[in-house]
């Protein structure tokens, strides 16, 4: 049995392949390196009741996460998901990859996820070029969930959020001060919290103000990321993620402006890359 993993910072999605049934399929909280302990993990795959009757069975784990993009963060997952898979070949990737081979397989262009953080490489069909973007919610992660969710705490707090809106956001959250600078600065995966404002947005997008946040976020993305990559108007631009999903009509105007060729727009590409990987390595029609 082979299962598969799509994981960013605020989910995991699984797929199991089950012998004469369709694929089993589950979630979990997110499981990037940089924000989960080797301990974490392993205790979070612990507690999935759903591949406990196939444990000995699974013979291949293949993940594609977030955080997953060096040496020692991968050794990391491969480590905790030898733990509960002892005797499977663990094959860990970053997520980027993954979307990848979800939307271009074979084929060549640029693939950007624009989900809890953001990124973008280039792929030749078979690798991903080096990249000098994905540097994370502090660094970077222009048009990411949590850089919007960034933008949006930041004028609230500062009381520059319009006065309309800002009722609805107090009705709505119920946060003060106290509560957002220790889910930031104290706990576990600030950036999946910041991230967590993004359902505001999608409540209130026909708000001027948050018309115009989206407008300056994708724009940042792209000018930040897609234009830095020589001739990328020759090139199809695929887009991963809730965040690009969710709002694909203020990205597509953006892309539009700046000349950026839109091709697919998924929202969750556990399915695509599951079928890619298990047709890959056993070359069987699912």
């Amino acid at each position: 049995m082979i299962l598969v993993a799509d994981s960013g910072s605020s989910r995991s999605d699984w797929m199991l392949q089950l012998p004469d049934s369709k694929p089993l399929s589950f979630s979990t909280k997110g499981l990037n390196p940089f924000f989960v302990s080797e301990k974490e993990i392993t205790n979070t795959m612990s507690d999935v009741q759903e591949i406990i009757p196939y444990i000995n069975e699974i013979h291949e784990v293949y993940f594609f996460g977030a955080g997953c993009s060096t040496p020692d963060r991968r050794e990391l997952v491969s480590n905790a998901l030898s733990e509960i898979f002892p005797s499977s070949y663990i094959s860990v990737e970053s997520d980027i990859l993954g979307s990848a081979y979800a939307t271009f397989g074979e084929s060549k262009g640029l693939i950007c996820n624009l989900g809890t953080g953001s990124d973008i490489s280039f792929f030749d069909g078979e690798v991903l070029a080096p990249s000098v973007h994905g540097n994370g919610y502090v660094l970077g992660d222009e048009g990411s969930g949590a850089w919007f969710g960034k933008q949006l705490i930041t004028d609230y707090l500062y009381e520059t959020m319009p006065r309309d809106l800002m009722r609805v956001f107090k009705e709505a959250h119920h946060i003060t001060k106290d509560i957002i600078i220790k889910n930031v600065y104290q706990r576990d995966r600030p950036n999946a919290y910041l991230a967590s404002f993004a359902k505001f947005m999608g409540d209130n997008r026909a708000h001027p103000y948050i018309d115009n946040l989206l407008r300056n976020g994708f724009d940042e993305f792209v000018r930040t990321n897609v234009m830095t990559y020589p001739e990328f108007w020759e090139h199809e631009v695929h887009f991963v993620g809730q965040i690009a999903y969710h709002f694909d009509l203020h990205l597509r105007e953006v892309c539009s402006l700046h000349g950026v060729k839109i091709g697919t727009i998924l929202k969750n590409p556990i399915e695509e890359i599951f079928h890619f990987v298990v047709n890959r390595e056993l070359n069987v029609e699912i």
